[in-house]
């Protein structure tokens, strides 16, 4: 620790941003790095608190203490290396992670936290500046063939840490990039795509090999995030080709709104419209127009075939059903799309500004929270049951909604009941229904296989002891959201190392990997 008293001397310093009239007008990144004075101010801030619970809020349990201290004292290299010990993607969750940690820290009872997310990216992206990160193949090849299904943060922390152990590794992936959510479902302006086809590069030094446009299993009419895929490759192929085989699909099945007018044109489950976007983004929808910027008065016109035709929100009363992470990149998107309004409507009620009862970890604080989507320009309400959608000629026009009181019974739990006379009707051009995932997509490759499914519909298989992520089919193993559910990216890469270090421990009797 170098500065004892930092923590009472020197003030949190956050990323700096481009101002929202000017970042509405592309899908860049907007949050600029700290320089390098303000990280190790950050970094002195680090207390010395004697049980870091920021290790514990993070679920990666990332070395977060001794990072700080190596940014305080300039010793970016090392403090690079502390970073990648527990984190293969650190330049995804400096981006893409909300910070448990600093929910955690110790500072956070009576003061603001140490920026923890903030010096994460400063020494992660300093470590690509300085060309510090290098592929780290194998020396010694065990022979044991591997097939992963499915590139997210997951498959790809599996695969990496599998090719570090000496593995012939080998992605299979639906789509036509890999990344998962990553690539198709974050938009740009939160996570470039530069970030991840570094790091694919890097795993292919490693000797990792990716399969791109390949379905394993048949085609489902639960497609998620997806391309057409170019080919399908039988599971029996799958299996016979492969010593183990990790399931890391993802939970893809969006959650519905069964209500009147759900039938009409203009209602898309969120992802389905983040995905398109950032194809667009991509130039990966092909058009004369792709080249237009997203001021242009013809932006709107971009087209390909009938099937992957971009959903735009230009000119239109937006509203957006779910008031997560989901719903805010659908926001930020509609407003860059120039949306003659945005509104985002929520179930549960407004939370507080101010935690009631100072909640302190592990007890998660229920506040308010305002994401720099929300800050552009979108309107929120909560406490909002939508009742049925309303259009002309086909075409969504409004919706019907009504507001909600919510009451706790004498056991804790929460009920709503719908308030007398609070009826509204709320103009609506396009709605886009970002209410979460409720699993993995179970038909297809799931039951093909036949493997058994918990009572959340997750594929069945443990975290710990003897048999830790195999499922009930002999050498598969499932990580990621397809095993505990729509989840955090940290998450997904923990699970990635745990099930890799359980891969590894099962075909070699040895325990090797960390995780």
């Amino acid at each position: 620790m170098g500065k004892p008293t930092a923590f009472l001397e020197l003030p949190r310093l956050s990323e700096p941003q481009e101002s929202k009239t000017e970042r509405v007008r592309h899908f860049r990144e907007f949050v600029l790095p700290l320089v390098e004075p303000d990280a190790q101010h950050q970094g002195a801030r680090c207390m010395d608190c004697g049980i870091p619970y920021c290790m514990t809020g993070c679920p990666l349990h990332n070395l977060i203490p001794d990072w700080n201290d190596l940014v305080y004292q300039a010793d970016w290299k090392n403090a690079l290396d502390r970073l990648h010990a527990t984190n293969n993607f650190p330049e995804f969750t400096a981006r893409l992670c909300p910070a448990p940690c600093e929910e955690a820290c110790t500072l956070s009872i009576h003061s603001v936290p140490v920026g923890i997310k903030s010096i994460e990216r400063a020494i992660i992206d300093r470590g690509w500046q300085e060309g510090w990160i290098k592929p780290e193949p194998a020396t010694i090849k065990t022979g044991k063939r591997i097939a992963i299904v499915g590139s997210g943060p997951a498959g790809l922390a599996c695969a990496q840490q599998l090719a570090r152990a000496g593995h012939h590794v080998t992605v299979y992936e639906k789509n036509r990039e890999i990344g998962g959510l990553l690539r198709y479902g974050i938009p740009d302006f939160k996570l470039e795509k530069h970030h991840i086809d570094k790091r694919i590069e890097q795993l292919k030094a490693e000797g990792v090999v990716f399969q791109t446009g390949v379905r394993v299993g048949s085609p489902t009419n639960h497609e998620g995030i997806s391309d057409q895929s170019e080919k399908s490759l039988s599971i029996d192929h799958i299996l016979g080709s492969y010593h183990a085989v990790v399931l890391a699909g993802g939970a893809e099945k969006p959650r519905d709104l069964a209500i009147p007018g759900r039938d009409l044109s203009g209602i898309h489950f969120a992802m389905d419209y983040l995905s398109k976007q950032n194809r667009v983004t991509a130039q990966q929808l092909v058009t004369p127009t792709n080249q237009l910027k997203i001021d242009d008065p013809d932006y709107h016109t971009l087209d390909s075939a009938a099937k992957s035709r971009p959903i735009h929100a230009r000119n239109k009363h937006v509203v957006v059903i779910g008031g997560g992470d989901t719903g805010s990149d659908c926001i930020g998107t509609a407003l860059r799309q120039r949306a003659l309004t945005v509104t985002q409507l929520e179930l549960l009620p407004m939370p507080p500004s101010i935690p009631a009862g100072n909640p302190t970890w592990p007890a998660w604080p229920l506040k308010l929270r305002t994401s720099s989507s929300q800050e552009e320009g979108a309107r929120r309400d909560w406490s909002i049951r939508t009742k049925s959608f309303h259009g002309k000629n086909g075409l969504v026009k409004e919706i019907a909604a009504v507001r909600i009181d919510w009451t706790k019974d004498q056991n804790g739990n929460m009920s709503m009941q719908e308030i007398p006379d609070s009826e509204l009707r709320i103009p609506a051009d396009l709605v886009l229904l970002a209410m979460g995932f409720s699993g993995p997509v179970s038909n297809g490759l799931l039951a093909e296989l036949g493997v058994k499914l918990d009572h959340r519909g997750n594929v069945n298989a443990t975290e710990n002891g003897k048999g830790a992520f195999q499922t009930s089919r002999e050498n598969v193993f499932v990580t990621g959201d397809m095993r505990r559910g729509q989840s955090l990216i940290v998450w997904a890469i923990r699970e990635g190392r745990r099930c890799a270090k359980a891969l590894d421990t099962h075909l070699m009797h040895r325990e090797y990997l960390t995780d």
